[in-house]
């Protein structure tokens, strides 16, 4: 029997990234829920080890690629969604390929369109790369805007994380709301999801986020407490775009 189509679909950069940034949000999504993995293919067989890998543990890149793959699924049966993945090589090995998957995929997606969730790009080249052409292929489809969710932990670090004062603080930080900014200069943003998650929401986050033990390590390494109850993975924050007039067309 053919699986129905998702009705949610949630871009994530990298294996990790929708569970750091979403867990909680996720069983309140339209089901069924596919998070796709943009950087999810293997490494080149002859590629050293990054330095990221290397850190986590791994001897090779390749074995760094199947255990994220298996982490990935563990969480993914954890969240109750399915597990979606492109080609790309992680970008220590990817050599800034261009990302044709995306195009690919979200062609494929049938009508009407399911909800899609980009990331905001936060501090990460990766994650705005990844959003400026998943945004560029969208409109080039005609597709309703997607919901914009916040990167953690890396929004998470702003002192105002999980408070009313959140939007107006990446509006003016210089270190975490750079690509808040960016956007706003394009839309206006109003906030779809505001969830800072009560115990029982985070001990489920946390089950969800130790899937990826092979990252912890080297995350805690440069967050401090990313597990902490009240650190940046606490809260969870997804913006609506509503395009300006004087911006129609005008996609990166």
């Amino acid at each position: 029997m053919t699986p129905p189509p998702p009705r949610t679909v949630i871009v994530s950069p990298h294996f990790d990234d929708a569970a750091l940034s979403l867990a909680g949000l996720i069983p309140r999504l339209p089901a069924p829920v596919t998070v796709l993995t943009v950087f999810g293919g293997p490494p080149a067989e002859d590629h050293a080890v990054s330095w990221w890998d290397s850190t986590c543990g791994f001897s090779t890149g390749a074995e760094a690629h199947r255990a994220r793959l298996a982490e990935d699924a563990r969480a993914a049966a954890l969240l109750g969604v399915d597990q979606a993945v492109l080609d790309h090589p992680d970008g220590p090995y990817g050599d800034d390929d261009e990302l044709t998957g995306i195009d690919a995929y979200l062609s494929a997606l049938p009508t009407p369109f399911p909800l899609v969730l980009l990331p905001i790009g936060t501090n990460q080249h990766d994650h705005r790369r990844v959003r400026d052409r998943a945004l560029r292929v969208l409109d080039e489809l005609g597709a309703p805007l997607p919901l914009l969710y916040a990167d953690l932990p890396y929004t998470g670090h702003l002192p105002e994380w999980g408070t009313p004062d959140t939007d107006r603080a990446l509006g003016a930080d210089e270190t975490y709301g750079l690509s808040y900014q960016d956007l706003l200069a394009r839309y206006d943003l109003d906030v779809a999801h505001d969830l800072v998650l009560d115990d029982d929401a985070w001990a489920r986050k946390r089950e969800v986020v130790l899937c990826y033990g092979s990252q912890l390590a080297p995350l805690a390494a440069d967050h401090g407490s990313v597990l902490a109850r009240r650190g940046p993975l606490r809260a969870e924050r997804v913006w609506s775009p509503v395009r300006r007039p004087e911006s129609a067309g005008a996609v990166a």
